[in-house]
């Protein structure tokens, strides 16, 4: 009977398991299709002319009596009526009225992978498909730079508009530096804010080397490779001075090309003397050449409301559990490529 017992106790905890694992795994599996439904991304489109309006409304409604309430209503309808008549006077009688001009808003807030160009090519992308020539991109870039293939991508993106004949401004609140200044200097018109960080037009590589720790501790490493150049520097192993060479050579062709490159877009700006690494506050970039203009993106914005409409663009992408596992499959994989040629810019 003692037997019977124990095993009828054995059977109830297996049974309890399974039935444990099956509420898991059907769970996980709820979760990624609900997933799958939204897999894929979509554009998120606001207006920010609308936004401007209903903030100024709020700060009325709260502050002004009715009186104030009444003339703000009655000059809003003569400027309106100002602006028919403008009109008017420009087209010819039977013409249509044309729309206002139409600026599209992109926001770009890069990171030492540029990750961000993966929404950036879809927004532009779906941008270019409406675009005509008269329109305007302005694009607020955020970024200190990072690696060089994924900031030589984030720049071509942007080349795009220019090919179109669409005018490109980019705005920067912050920061455009190294890789961030290459997207920077491919706008028709690049503007920064005053204490802005501009410039560091310099290619770095850097990398820990292990190799006295583990002959410290009685460790080998070896590594087997085929082409005389397939490995330069390592974590692990002994560098020599050939390697080294090779590197710092590989650093002065990918820094001649970004100076090239910049030579290319901005073609008054003394590039020999500004590609030396360095930064500069955005007053001092705009007495070197480096930006065409002082001014943050709000007051761009809000100047450009009375003649535009003003349209932000978000790529948003909501992604399942299996695109999530392979976006940090991906990211690994380019952080082990950043150490196997760690060229930064």
């Amino acid at each position: 009977m003692q037997f019977v017992a124990e095993y009828g106790l054995f059977l109830a905890k297996a049974v309890t398991i399974v039935v444990a694992i099956v509420v898991l795994v059907g769970a996980v599996v709820t979760i990624s299709s609900r997933h799958r439904k939204g897999e894929g991304g979509h554009l998120e489109v606001s207006s920010l002319n609308r936004k401007y309006e209903d903030m100024s409304q709020a700060l009325a409604d709260l502050l002004l009596s009715k009186e104030e309430m009444k003339q703000k209503h009655k000059q809003e309808k003569r400027e309106k009526k100002e602006e028919r008549k403008k009109h008017k006077k420009k087209f010819k009688k039977g013409k249509k009225e044309p729309d206002k001009k139409r600026l599209f808003v992109l926001d770009f807030e890069g990171d030492i992978h540029a990750s961000a160009v993966n929404h950036l090519r879809e927004e532009i992308s779906a941008i270019l498909t409406l675009a005509v020539p008269g329109d305007e991109i302005v694009v607020r870039l955020e970024s200190g730079g990072g690696v060089v293939h994924g900031y030589g991508l984030a720049a071509s993106q942007l080349q795009r508009i220019r090919d179109r004949d669409v005018a490109l401004t980019v705005v920067v609140d912050k920061v455009a530096a190294s890789g961030g200044y290459l997207m920077a200097c491919v706008a028709d018109k690049l503007i920064a804010a005053p204490f802005s960080i501009i410039g560091s037009i310099g290619v770095l590589a850097q990398i820990p080397n292990f190799n006295r720790l583990l002959k410290k501790h009685d460790v080998d490493f070896e590594q087997l490779y085929a082409g005389e150049y397939k490995r330069t520097l390592t974590l692990f192993g002994e560098n020599s001075d050939k390697a080294r060479e090779k590197m710092q050579q590989e650093l002065e062709e990918v820094h001649q090309l970004f100076k090239d490159f910049i030579k290319r877009q901005r073609t008054g700006l003394d590039v020999a003397k500004v590609a030396t690494g360095e930064h500069w506050l955005g007053s001092r970039a705009l007495e070197l050449g480096l930006v065409d203009e002082l001014c943050t993106s709000d007051d761009y914005l809000m100047a450009a409301r009375e003649t535009a409409d003003i349209v932000k663009v978000e790529y948003v992408e909501k992604q399942g559990l299996k695109e999530k596992i392979s976006s940090l499959m991906s990211l690994r994989r380019e952080q082990l490529q950043g150490i196997d040629r760690p060229l930064m810019m």
